[in-house]
C-alpha cells in the first residue's frame, strides 16, 4: 500500500513536469519526483522490528545479520538529496536568467519569443 502512495506521489510530480506550462511548476514537479524516489528507497530498505545496526555486547552475528536494518540506502538517499540539491538550485537559477531574459515563466510564451 505505502508503495503504491509512492508511485501516487511520483506521478503527481511527473504530471507537473508534463502538463505544466509554467516553469515553477515544472520545478515544482521535479522537487515532488525527486523525494517520491528518496522515499521509496528508503522504504524498500525498512525491516519491520528491525535495530540500529550496532553489534550490542552478547549477540550473536547471525541474528544481529537478520535483525539489523541496512543503513547503505539511508547513506544513498542523503547523498541523493545533496546532489538533487544542487540540480535544483541550478535549475532556479537557469529560470530566473530565462525570466530576466523574456519577462515570463510560461514556456509557450519563451517558444514564442525565439530569436
Amino acid at each position: 500500500m505505502i508503495y503504491g502512495l509512492c508511485l501516487i506521489l511520483f506521478l503527481v510530480g511527473f504530471y507537473g513536469i508534463v502538463v505544466k506550462r509554467n516553469l515553477i511548476k515544472i520545478i515544482m514537479g521535479l522537487i515532488i519526483m525527486e523525494y517520491a524516489v528518496h522515499l521509496f528507497i528508503v522504504l524498500v530498505s525498512y525491516q519491520r522490528g528491525g535495530i540500529v545496526p550496532i553489534l550490542q555486547e552478547g549477540q550473536s552475528i547471525s541474528e544481529f545479520v537478520q535483525l539489523a536494518v541496512d543503513p547503505l540506502p539511508q547513506v544513498l538517499v542523503l547523498t541523493a538529496i545533496i546532489i538533487n540539491f544542487g540540480i535544483t538550485a541550478l535549475v532556479v537559477a537557469i529560470a530566473i536568467r530565462l525570466y530576466e531574459k523574456y519577462g515570463t515563466f510560461d514556456i509557450n510564451e519563451i517558444r514564442r519569443l525565439r530569436g
